[in-house]
């Protein structure tokens, strides 16, 4: 009952076409009526056919007895369909009802670009495909280690690993699919540390002819519900400056050195940006910014000039999303302050794009339970622009990972709150 109750929310395209087909019945039933009038008044009938319509009844009674048939008919055959459209879908997926209802909400979702990559994105996006339909993953294309980091370097493609990883994180499939698509190879063969996702994507590259061609139809093969788009097409290599003037490159070899970072840059630098991706970022009501590595998955895309001129320009609302804790190699030391500089360090003209900083609420007493590693903390008083909301997102069974109900549910609420504040001031844009 719950679940018919769900069909009364409006913008869910249901009970219009109910009423149509209400009207359908009641119009096709006067027919009938009218030609059984024509047919009892000039017509002889048999003597059981009075009996059967009940011609010795007042017509009032007899009117409501055909009225609370004909419902009870309709009722056992709506509920008779529903079943068997039902019974079409997997057994462990959601009711009929529950699939309209929550495709319906998601599809008036607000418009949601996601910036990032490495292992922070598909945290993100798991949460909050749930709450809208029209995402967009923008994705950095600097990954250089493992499977992607070979299939980069001897097939000349962007490397598929984070984009693999943010297509299962979005995909409508069944776990089966998704275990297959991340499934490693084992060493010892020429696929060994080969992701089959990777080789997937790879081999979809060689049927359509290029990369972002291979992206639109594994998301189409996975059912993906949204946009994974790479921040630029061009071929780059991530390097770092260090604080004592040392540089290298190559995105798995920066952590590596163990030394402060100064700054990154893309080699060659200002590549183009992706065109679909800034114009995403210029039409979203809301841009998230991480979590992830922060000098490895998430600087990246804002060093491609056409993505952080769109970041500053767009109207959304710009939200940073603070990593749980630090990554050795590379933010040893940093507070939630510390990420933030960095980002606007790496910005044009240093400018702070951003609205909204998340940053993680730990337990009192909470400790960080490997070595080298330590829990993200805030200083409030040390940044009032932008605004610092510290709430919990950490999953309770890894302290060092976001959880992406939690942290979804968290985007969603302060999305809301800024929406309902431009609304008062009159700025506030509609979702598509």
């Amino acid at each position: 009952m719950a679940a018919m109750l769900k069909l009364l929310r409006p913008g869910l395209h249901v009970k219009r076409w109910f009423g149509v087909l209400l009207l359908g019945m009641v119009v096709i039933s006067l027919g009938i009526g009218f030609a059984l009038t024509d047919a009892y008044r000039t017509a002889v009938v048999p003597g059981w056919v009075s009996i059967l319509t009940l011609q010795f009844v007042p017509l009032l009674v007899r009117a409501a007895i055909f009225l609370a048939v004909g419902a009870g008919l309709c009722v056992f055959g709506f509920l008779g369909l529903y079943h068997s459209l039902a019974d079409v879908l997997p057994s462990n997926s959601q009711s009929l009802l529950e699939r309209i209802y929550d495709f319906r909400i998601r599809q008036g979702g607000p418009r949601i670009v996601c910036i990032g990559g490495g292992t922070g994105m598909p945290t993100v996006l798991r949460g909050l495909k749930h709450h809208s339909a029209n995402i967009t993953a923008v994705v950095t294309v600097g990954d250089d280690g493992g499977s992607s980091g070979r299939l980069r370097r001897e097939h000349g493609i962007l490397p598929p690993g984070d984009f693999r990883n943010n297509i299962v994180a979005l995909a409508e499939v069944e776990p089966l699919m998704a275990r297959l698509f991340q499934h490693r190879f084992g060493e010892g063969s020429a696929l060994g540390g080969h992701s089959f996702g990777n080789l997937f994507v790879l081999a979809m590259t060689g049927v359509t002819g290029s990369f972002e061609h291979a992206l639109r139809e594994t998301s189409r093969v996975l059912a993906v519900k949204g946009t994974i788009l790479p921040s630029t097409l061009q071929d780059v290599e991530i390097c770092a400056e260090f604080a004592d003037g040392s540089e290298v490159c190559g995105e798995s070899r920066i952590p590596e050195i163990g030394k402060p970072i100064r700054r990154v840059y893309l080699k060659p630098g200002h590549p183009a940006a992706q065109p679909e991706a800034v114009s995403a970022i210029l039409d979203a009501d809301l841009i998230v910014v991480g979590p992830g590595s922060l000098y490895t998955s998430v600087v990246p895309n804002l060093l491609v000039d056409g993505i952080a001129k769109a970041l500053i320009q767009t109207d959304g609302l710009k939200v940073y999303v603070c990593n749980v804790a630090t990554q050795p190699g590379e933010t040893d030391g940093y507070n939630v302050e510390d990420h933030v500089a960095s980002l606007v360090r790496h910005m044009p003209g240093r400018v702070n794009p951003f609205d909204v900083v998340i940053a993680p609420r730990h337990p009192d007493g909470a400790a960080a339970p490997e070595a080298g590693i330590a829990l993200v903390t805030t200083t409030p008083t040390r940044a009032t622009e932008p605004r610092v909301v510290v709430e919990d997102v950490v999953r309770d069974d890894h302290p060092l990972r976001h959880d992406p109900d939690k942290l979804a549910r968290v985007l969603m609420r302060v999305y809301a709150a800024e929406r309902r504040t431009r609304s008062v001031n009159g700025t506030v844009r509609s979702a598509s």
